[in-house]
């Protein structure tokens, strides 16, 4: 019906699976108020943003909440409510927010405030909204932000990749006398991931292991909240490691990705699909990994675990709740994780800290797996003396799968967790998924910029004037060449080089303009 800001553009295609996702597919008798997100790809490929940055965000916020340059997420407030004047006997409407920033948190905080303003006044309760919104700072990470909207502040801090993983947010002090108090969010993103996983608590080794490894999942659940809470708390249980694959926390039959998913003469894609829709049973049958949830209830104890089942047991519409997996785990269960669970049920505490509990286990075993990666890699990085001025930085070492087993032996990931079993089959394993191709290709670019750095650095060390003595005209505007190109690329990348080395490096370049004759420093001037 509306799209706000009216000169937003989105295509055909794009409007048309915004409208699909935007409701729940399958029937839910359920009247009221919900609240779920999907994630669609975007249509032709990467667009530019409306927003000017410079990739200043995407450099500073951890990988897990990079803006997305090919997707968008879309929050959904969905409103169904009986209404005899409708057609259908339904007064059924969304209002649905679309971003490429996966602040799940801050964003379904925001519909809650504005929606059911929208369906009372329409048009120009957005247009006050988003007046409002226009004036907010843009995220910069590390900082906290006051984001007035309709007579409430949110405050909210914007995570830096400079924090500690598994840090508890921090405290907020700057509340500057704000009236009305503002509306604390304690973080932008982290779902309430006990309640997510009470269902399968006895199952999180495994299903950390299946995304770990980018294996192929549908989640089945009975309502677009559930599969969409579910799928975003999977793919989040590996940070601060990013997940490379695929993944619609809610997915639907008329998806243009939907032939592309049920065929069969192919292998399911790597991805994490959510669904609701029964139809689904019967289409996605031949997926490796489906867990079926039925509705989350918070209750005193532990909710009833669901089990792991022969795939083959999933022919029938009415299959219970269960994980349909053939999938043997390489590692072997924590026991301590599940009876700490226990006590703090029976203590009756907090959802939020049973939440980090699970969320510190599940950092400190992504951290045992990875720690041994970051060590190998690093030691591929050349000496620091082995950089000279005036040749090109050498390149870093290849990786090598079999160095890398050998290094295990003595700084594997026994050092750092208690857990016991095949590591050496897991790692062999993630070698496959595009989650390591995805941190191998993000650690090399990252190391090739800081040779980049450092070679500029010895760059300014050097004696520049005594280099020239003995040098040709020919090798010396060679030099001036190849110093500005390392110039502007430095600029371009952002490398993490001090502005005076630049400025160092372009000084240099204008000592070497002038020590030429005058016509060939007019062509190099122009």
């Amino acid at each position: 019906q509306l799209v706000y800001p009216h000169d937003f553009r989105l295509t055909e295609k794009e409007k048309t699976s915004i409208c699909y996702l935007s409701f729940p597919d399958s029937y839910s008798g359920g009247l009221g108020d919900t609240q779920f997100s999907f994630r669609l790809r975007q249509a032709g490929g990467s667009r530019s943003s409306p927003f000017q940055d410079d990739g200043r965000y995407n450099r500073e916020a951890p990988v897990t909440l990079q803006r997305e340059a090919t997707h968008y997420f879309g929050y959904v407030y969905f409103r169904q409510v009986k209404d005899s004047s409708m057609r259908r006997g339904y007064f059924q409407k969304s209002l649905v927010l679309v971003s490429r920033l996966p602040y799940v948190n801050l964003f379904q905080c925001l519909l809650q405030l504005i929606a059911p303003e929208y369906f009372d006044k329409l048009e120009p309760c957005l247009e006050a909204v988003c007046n409002e919104i226009d004036q907010w700072p843009p995220p910069a990470p590390g900082q906290t932000l006051n984001l007035p909207v309709m007579g409430v502040v949110i405050q909210v801090r914007i995570p830096s990749r400079v924090d500690k993983p598994g840090s508890s947010p921090v405290k907020q002090c700057n509340q500057e006398n704000l009236l009305p108090a503002p509306l604390v969010l304690p973080s932008v993103h982290e779902l309430d991931l006990f309640r997510c996983f009470q269902p399968v608590l006895i199952h999180i080794q495994m299903l950390w292991e299946l995304m770990l490894l980018g294996e192929p999942m549908v989640v089945m659940a009975p309502s677009p909240t559930v599969s969409s809470e579910m799928v975003l708390a999977l793919t989040s249980c590996l940070a601060p490691l990013r997940y490379c694959c695929d993944f619609r926390p809610y997915f639907t039959i008329h998806d243009s990705e939907f032939k592309e998913y049920t065929t069969r003469t192919q292998a399911p894609p790597n991805i994490v699909v959510g669904v609701t829709n029964p139809f689904f049973i019967k289409t996605l049958q031949h997926w490796p990994h489906i867990l079926r949830v039925g509705e989350l209830r918070m209750s005193g104890d532990l909710p009833k675990q669901v089990k792991v089942k022969k795939l083959a047991k999933l022919k029938t519409l009415d299959a219970k709740p269960g994980i349909y997996t053939s999938y043997k785990t390489f590692l072997h269960k924590d026991k301590t994780l599940i009876k700490r669970l226990l006590k703090g049920i029976q203590r009756k505490r907090p959802s939020e800290v049973q939440s980090a509990l699970l969320r510190r286990h599940l950092l400190e075993l992504t951290q045992s797996f990875i720690i041994p990666l970051e060590h190998y890699m690093a030691s591929l990085m050349p000496l620091q003396r082995a950089i000279t001025p005036w040749k090109n930085p050498p390149q870093i070492r290849p990786f090598c799968q079999e160095d890398f087993m050998k290094s295990l032996e003595h700084a594997g990931p026994q050092l750092t967790c208690v857990l016991k079993g095949d590591w050496l089959g897991l790692y062999r394993r993630f070698f496959k998924s595009p989650n390591f191709d995805g941190w191998f290709r993000q650690r090399h670019r990252e190391m090739t910029q800081k040779l980049e750095a450092l070679h500029l650095e010895a760059i300014c060390e050097a004696d520049i004037v005594a280099w020239m003595k003995d040098k040709s005209e020919v090798e010396i505007v060679d030099l001036v060449l190849k110093l500005r190109e390392k110039l502007v690329r430095a600029r371009c990348q952002h490398l993490p080089v001090k502005e005076e080395t630049l400025q160092r490096v372009s000084l240099y370049i204008d000592t070497v303009i002038g020590s030429l004759p005058e016509d060939l420093q007019a062509v190099l001037h122009h």
